[in-house]
């Protein structure tokens, strides 16, 4: 793989071969204007200076229809354009329902990935292709920015909060992932590597992971910091239950209605009093203190008790 080319890297997602089209439509009209409108400047400064001892008045010209025709053009060009990229956010914007999660966690200077069977792999990110795969991200020191040229995707990475990316392979190979956003001394070197095989070679190599997967880790955490006790079904409970609310509506104390999504769960365990919900009241303890990867955890095994 050749490095630091002077073209786009070669396309390796369904992204790329949507997203390239429109960089080249830009490339082409942004140098085809910037070409012409100079080449006019310096005709027009050559063909009409102004020579020594020469009067030459001004003359005012009712030039309206060339001034609508030279607003219009670039008008409807830039609209045609705008729309053309509109449509692409807004599909990226929906992620497919079948898609393998993976947690990745930004730190000065690496990132840590987290597969949903437990294996864990520092700078490296392994995938199967032909398969979508989106990741949800978190910082654990300042913001950083996951960025894979060949994808052509890029999400900031930011602490005390979760980001979410995805994309879809569709070539195997090796592509280099880079920090996209300066985060200190030595940024440079927060490089990496996605590594993306055949499905059944992935399957093979997620063998080698540990037995306890983050659900079953968030699990045990769930125990031991004794949330049962007060998230519990009934109508005793000190807290709101927990079955069936992730990606559902929550009524909150101010009256305010929020969906309970994975940042919605991660605020609640570092920050419970910042959204309380209606009916109880604000005495649960933050839990600010666990790592990035046990909140992740937490996180895993509240969603599956959603059915």
């Amino acid at each position: 793989m050749r490095s630091f080319p002077y073209i786009l890297p070669e396309q390796a997602s369904t992204y790329a071969e949507r997203v390239d089209p429109l960089f080249y439509t830009l490339t082409i009209f942004v140098g085809v204007f910037t070409i012409t409108i100079l080449g006019i400047l310096i005709y027009f400064g050559l063909r009409y200076r102004k020579l020594k001892g020469e009067n030459r008045p001004s003359v005012h010209q009712d030039i309206m229809p060339l001034e609508l025709t030279w607003t219009a053009i670039p008008t409807v060009i830039a609209l045609a354009i705008f729309a053309w990229g509109s449509v692409l956010y807004y599909d990226y914007s929906n992620i497919p329902e079948n898609t393998l999660d993976i947690n990745v966690i930004g730190k000065r200077w690496m990132w840590k990935m987290q597969h949903p069977n437990g294996l864990r792999e520092v700078n490296k990110l392994h995938i199967p292709v032909g398969q979508p795969v989106k990741l949800t991200m978190t910082s654990q020191d300042v913001i950083h920015s996951f960025y894979v040229p060949a994808f052509r995707v890029k999400q900031d990475v930011l602490p005390a909060r979760y980001t979410t990316l995805w994309f879809e392979a569709t070539r195997t190979g090796t592509f280099p992932l880079f920090c996209a956003e300066y985060c200190g001394t030595d940024h440079s070197t927060m490089v990496g590597e996605v590594v993306v095989m055949e499905p059944h070679e992935y399957e093979q190599w997620l063998e080698g992971g540990p037995a306890l997967s983050p659900v079953a880790a968030g699990e045990q955490l769930f125990q031991q910091q004794g949330c049962y006790t007060c998230h519990m079904a009934g109508e005793f409970s000190r807290g709101p239950a927990l079955d069936d609310l992730f990606g559902n509506e929550v009524r909150l104390r101010t009256g305010e209605m929020v969906i309970a999504d994975e940042e919605y769960l991660r605020e609640s365990i570092t920050n419970p009093s910042a959204k309380v919900v209606e009916g109880y009241a604000p005495i649960m303890p933050s839990f600010a203190n666990l790592s990035e990867d046990q909140v992740m955890d937490l996180v895993a095994y509240i969603k599956t008790l959603t059915e």
